[in-house]
């Protein structure tokens, strides 16, 4: 007999999920470029929505109905198809808890989101890792490694790290190859970074198909990520069994007050994502310059960029470089990228800090 209690074998293979840092080793407060937050804060609007929430002493909505309401009107969705989270990544692992369990296999491509990897090991399923293409995702590749075990296919749209990018042809052609018994869940949490006219197509194909499921998050663009709010949308049976298992209260008063009103402030929105696409490009092009020294930003339509260092310089020597300098950004040997940085897009200053920093080291780099 034991003498304590035995964890499943499934859960004592999970990795914790690992936040970017946000201070030194010493405790310094650094400037934090580690997890694709909004350089640009929080929509005034959603501040004071959020200061004026209701009595935390009284439970927030559990259905979230206004902040559903408003989201589905937004997006042209019935609100009775759309599910809240704590934060999106609440609903990845609820799908893959519906969906899979011991015996089955939960599929995404490598240098994919690595809550994926925990969300299929915490129900017990065994992960599939479908090989790259130069970092990004194909098709064919992935749907190659499709077995009678799979049972959830995770593709993040723009991709974290990575910042790559299917087409609307592109996912059509991978729902099309797969299994209508096999759950497609389109993490769409950049989608709002996208430019006008840029369209994966993911809402218009969970609005028809029976098994995709697209989520979406307010931590990214919206500046909400302290309040943890996610949401997403698929056919009745999708949300019917995701509202099943959800935390009972998952979205709290002030979460629902402010990312109501963030909702609304079209303005803010607009104006990050054109502060994003201009810092982006403008940062690109200055590591561009860098190539001979060996640093490859990669294409990337989300509001950071993952650099390989394939020169001299190595990615842990800039990124404790960058730590000197005042900033931290994200290093992943963790999830097989130790030649790389993932580097959220700031505030002018700051891209222009690190541009320079990179140079400097790459320039003087034995």
């Amino acid at each position: 007999m034991a003498n304590a209690p035995i964890p499943k074998p499934w859960i004592t293979g999970i990795h914790a999920y690992v936040p970017g840092k946000s201070t030194g080793a010493d405790g310094r407060p650094l400037v934090k470029l580690s997890a694709n937050e909004n350089p640009l804060g929080t929509s005034p609007r959603a501040l004071t929505a959020r200061s004026a929430a209701g009595d935390p002493a009284r439970y927030p909505d559990p259905d979230s109905s206004a902040l559903r309401a408003a989201i589905g009107k937004d997006n042209g969705i019935d609100p009775a198809r759309i599910v809240m989270g704590t934060g999106s990544d609440e609903l990845l692992n609820l799908a893959a808890q519906a969906y899979a369990g011991p015996g089955d296999e939960v599929l995404y491509v490598r240098y994919g989101f690595s809550v994926y990897d925990i969300a299929a090991r915490r129900c017990g399923a065994t992960p599939v890792v479908a090989p790259d293409a130069d970092y990004g995702t194909d098709v064919d590749t992935l749907l190659a490694c499709v077995t009678a075990q799979t049972r959830v296919v995770f593709l993040a749209n723009p991709n974290n790290p990575t910042g790559s990018y299917l087409t609307a042809a592109d996912i059509a052609r991978l729902h099309a190859g797969l299994p209508a018994d096999v759950l497609l869940v389109l993490d769409q949490a950049y989608a709002e970074y996208l430019a006008d006219g840029e369209d994966d197509g993911g809402l218009a194909l969970a609005a028809r198909a029976d098994n995709v499921l697209v989520t979406r998050t307010f931590s990214k663009i919206y500046g909400l990520a302290g309040e943890r709010i996610g949401w997403a949308t698929g056919a009745p049976p999708l949300v019917d069994m995701l509202n099943r298992i959800r935390g009972p209260f998952n979205v709290s008063v002030s979460g629902q007050a402010a990312a109501l009103a963030a909702v609304a402030d079209r303005d803010f929105v607009e104006q990050s994502r054109r502060h994003n696409a201009a810092e982006l490009a403008r940062f690109v092009g200055k590591l561009a310059a860098l190539g001979n020294h060996g640093l490859r930003p990669l294409p990337s339509k989300a509001n950071f960029v993952l650099v390989l260092f394939e020169g001299r310089l190595t990615a842990e020597a800039a990124y404790n470089g960058l730590i000197e300098r005042g900033t931290i950004v994200r290093w992943l040997p963790g999830q097989g990228l130790p030649q790389a940085l993932r580097i959220t897009i700031g505030l002018p200053d700051q891209m222009d800090l690190i541009a320079e920093t990179l140079r400097e080291m790459a320039e003087t780099a034995k």
